[in-house]
C-alpha cells in the first residue's frame, strides 16, 4: 500500500494555507460571495439604463467569480490530495453547489447585454471605467447568435449542477472506489498496482511484470465496463444537449467556437496525421527490432529501448536538469520557476487517495500549483517540467492581465508546457554521456511524439466517431466503445504490432473524455511548441522576447492571433508537417544509433 498524506514530508506538501490558512477565511469568502450574488440581483433588468448600472454589474461580477474562484480550486485541491477524505469531499461539493448559484444569479447578465441596442453599447463603451471590459462584451456579442433568452440561460445554468454529476461520478469510480489486484514485481514482491505506480511498470524491463500490470489494469477496469460506458455515453450527451439547445450543427463546432477555431483545424490535425500514419509504424517496427522480439505487444510500448540501461532521476536532480534546460529562455523566467521548487508550489508524491496523473491549478489571487504523483524516473522529470510550463505560463498570465483578461484558452495552453519539455530533451542530449543514454534520450523523444501527437490525434479521432455516432441517434453500449476505440488501435500501430484485445477497454480510464475534443489540442500544442522551440534554440531575433509576450497576453487576443504574433501560424498544415519532420529525423537518428 502507498504511503497515507501524513506520512510525507511537509516539504514535498504543496502550501494550500497561502490561499485560506484557516476555516474561517474560507468561511468568510462563502459568505461574501452569497452577499454579493444578493447585491448583483439588483442590477438584473437594469444593465441597458446607463453606462455606470453595466459597470457596476460586471464589477460585482468580477468580484464574485474571482473570490469564488479561489474557493473552488482550494477545495478542490484538498479533496485531490486524499479523495477518500469525506471532509474535503463534502466542501469540494459545497463549492460546486456555489458555482451552480452563481451561474444561475448571473445568467442575465449575457443576454441583458445581447439585448442592448449596438448604438447604445457603443455609446456606454466610451465610458472611461468600462474600457477594462471592452474584450469581455465583445466576445459576449459574438456569442450572440447562440445565446438564449434570460430565463432559457437561467435554466441553463441551474442545469450545470446535474450535469456534473456525471464527470463526478467517473472521478470517484475510477479515481477513489476502483481497486486493482497486487502483481508480483522485478523482485517477486506483491504490490498492489494504482493510478500513480502503473506507468513505472509498463517501463519494467521484465516483459511478465509488463504483461501482469497491463492485464490487471485492463481486466478491471472491464469489470466496470457498462458503468463506465454510461458514464462516458452521458458525458456526450450533456455536450451534445448543451450545443444543440444553443443552435450550433455539433458539439465539436460548439467546442471549437469557444477558441474561434474553425473546425478545418480539428480535420486538418487528422488529415495530416493519417497521411504520415507509416511514420509511426515504421517507428514501432524499429522498436520491435530494438527490443529483439518476435511480437510487439501493447505492454511493450512503453518499455525503454536500451536494456541495460537505467535513467533513474531524484526529484532534487530533476530540479537541477530543468532549471538547467530552461535558461534559453532567460534569467527572469529561470527565477520563477526556482520559485516553484522553493516556495511549495509542488505537491509532489504519491499517497493513498491522491488523485492520480499530474497538472498545475490555481486562482488569480494564488501562486500557480502543481499536483504530481512523482517517480524517480525519466517520464516524471519531463511531467514537471510539462507542468512547470503551465504554471509559468499562468503566473505571466495573471501579473500581466487584468482578472477578466488573464484566463488563457486551452488551445494555447500546451504550448508552454511542451516547449519545456523541447529544451529539456534538447539539454539532455547535447549532454550525454554515452550511447546508452543517447538511445534513452532518443527513445523517450519519439515517446513523446508517439503520445503526444499521434496517441492524442487517435484519441481526438475516437471522440469524433463516437459524438457522431450519438448525433445520429445511435445509442453506444459498452461493446460499441470498446470496437471503435480497438479499431483506432489497429490502425494507428500497424501490422508490426500486436494489438492486445485488452486495450479495448483504455477508453474507460481516460479522463480527458470528459473534458470534450480537449485532447487534439495536445498534438496542435506541440507542433506550435516544435517550431517556437526552434526559434528560440537557433536564437533568432526577438524569438525569447516574442515568447515570454505570448505567455503575458493571457486571454487578452484569440489564440490563433496570439501564436501568430509569437512565430507560428496554426492555420497552415505546415505546422502540422514540420512537427511530423522533426519526428521522422529522429527516427533516422535512431536507425543510425543501431
Amino acid at each position: 500500500m502507498g504511503k497515507k498524506r501524513n506520512e510525507i514530508n511537509d516539504k514535498y506538501k504543496w502550501d494550500l494555507e497561502s490561499i485560506y490558512d484557516s476555516e474561517e477565511k474560507l468561511r468568510d469568502d462563502f459568505e461574501k460571495v452569497k452577499k454579493l450574488l444578493s447585491d448583483i440581483e439588483k442590477y438584473k433588468g437594469k444593465l441597458g439604463d446607463n453606462a455606470e448600472s453595466l459597470y457596476n454589474a460586471l464589477s460585482l461580477y468580477e468580484n464574485i467569480a474571482r473570490t469564488s474562484e479561489s474557493i473552488y480550486v482550494y477545495t478542490h485541491m484538498k479533496q485531490h490530495e486524499d479523495n477518500t477524505n469525506t471532509k474535503n469531499q463534502a466542501l469540494s461539493g459545497k463549492s460546486e453547489m456555489l458555482s451552480t448559484e452563481i451561474s444561475t444569479a448571473t445568467s442575465f447578465i449575457v443576454p441583458e447585454i445581447i439585448s442592448i441596442d449596438e448604438s447604445k453599447i457603443n455609446e456606454f463603451m466610451k465610458n472611461e471605467n468600462l474600457k477594462c471590459y471592452k474584450r469581455f462584451i465583445n466576445e459576449i456579442l459574438r456569442k450572440k447568435p447562440y445565446t438564449l433568452s434570460p430565463r432559457e440561460e437561467e435554466i441553463l445554468a441551474s442545469s450545470s449542477d446535474v450535469a456534473n454529476a456525471i464527470e463526478n461520478t467517473y472521478e470517484m469510480l475510477s479515481f477513489a472506489d476502483l481497486k486493482f489486484p497486487e502483481i508480483n514485481d522485478e523482485n517477486g514482491q506483491k504490490v498492489q498496482i494504482t493510478h500513480g505506480n502503473y506507468s513505472t511498470f509498463m517501463q519494467s524491463k521484465n516483459r511478465d511484470v509488463r504483461k501482469s500490470a497491463f492485464t490487471s489494469m485492463y481486466e478491471t477496469y472491464s469489470k466496470y465496463k457498462n458503468t463506465f460506458a454510461s458514464t462516458l455515453s452521458g458525458g456526450i450527451k450533456r455536450e451534445i444537449f448543451y450545443s444543440k439547445i444553443r443552435g450550433y450543427n455539433s458539439a465539436i463546432e460548439a467546442s471549437l467556437f469557444q477558441d474561434d477555431i474553425n473546425i478545418k483545424v480539428y480535420d486538418n490535425l487528422l488529415d495530416v496525421i493519417s497521411e504520415n500514419i507509416n511514420l509511426l509504424h515504421r517507428y514501432l517496427k524499429l522498436k520491435k527490432e530494438f527490443l529483439g522480439l518476435d511480437e510487439l505487444h501493447m505492454y511493450d510500448l512503453y518499455v525503454p529501448l536500451v536494456q541495460n540501461f537505467d535513467m533513474k532521476v531524484s526529484y532534487e536532480k530533476a530540479q537541477e536538469l530543468i532549471l538547467n534546460a530552461l535558461r534559453p529562455l532567460g534569467d527572469e523566467y529561470v527565477s520563477l520557476v526556482k520559485k516553484c521548487f522553493d516556495e511549495r508550489w509542488i505537491d509532489v508524491y504519491e499517497n493513498e487517495g491522491k488523485k492520480g496523473g499530474a497538472y498545475s491549478w490555481g486562482s488569480y489571487d494564488s501562486h500557480p500549483f502543481i499536483l504530481m504523483n512523482y517517480k524517480d524516473d525519466l517520464n516524471s522529470l519531463f511531467t514537471l517540467a510539462h507542468e512547470i510550463g503551465h504554471s509559468i505560463h499562468s503566473y505571466y498570465s495573471r501579473k500581466n492581465q487584468p482578472y477578466i483578461d488573464s484566463r488563457y484558452k486551452i488551445f494555447v495552453a500546451e504550448v508552454a508546457s511542451t516547449l519545456n519539455e523541447q529544451l529539456l530533451m534538447d539539454y539532455m542530449l547535447k549532454n550525454s554521456s554515452s550511447k546508452e543514454e543517447r538511445l534513452y534520450l532518443l527513445n523517450y523523444y519519439l515517446e513523446q511524439f508517439r503520445t503526444t501527437v499521434y496517441r492524442q490525434v487517435m484519441f481526438a479521432e475516437f471522440e469524433k466517431i463516437t459524438h457522431e455516432k450519438i448525433e445520429n441517434k445511435e445509442s453506444l453500449t459498452s461493446e460499441q466503445f470498446c470496437d471503435i476505440y480497438y479499431d483506432l488501435n489497429v490502425k494507428y500501430h500497424g501490422k508490426d504490432m500486436v494489438v492486445d484485445k485488452d486495450i479495448q477497454f483504455e477508453w474507460a480510464r481516460v479522463p480527458h473524455f470528459y473534458s470534450n475534443f480537449y485532447v487534439y489540442k495536445y498534438a496542435t500544442g506541440f507542433a506550435a511548441a516544435s517550431t517556437l522551440s526552434f526559434k528560440i534554440l537557433n536564437k533568432e531575433s526577438e524569438s525569447v522576447d516574442k515568447y515570454i509576450e505570448f505567455l503575458k497576453s493571457g486571454g487578452s487576443d484569440y489564440p490563433l492571433n496570439q501564436l501568430r504574433k509569437a512565430g507560428v501560424d496554426m492555420e497552415d498544415k505546415t505546422s502540422i508537417e514540420i512537427a511530423l519532420r522533426t519526428f521522422e529525423d529522429l527516427i533516422n537518428k535512431l536507425e543510425q544509433e543501431r
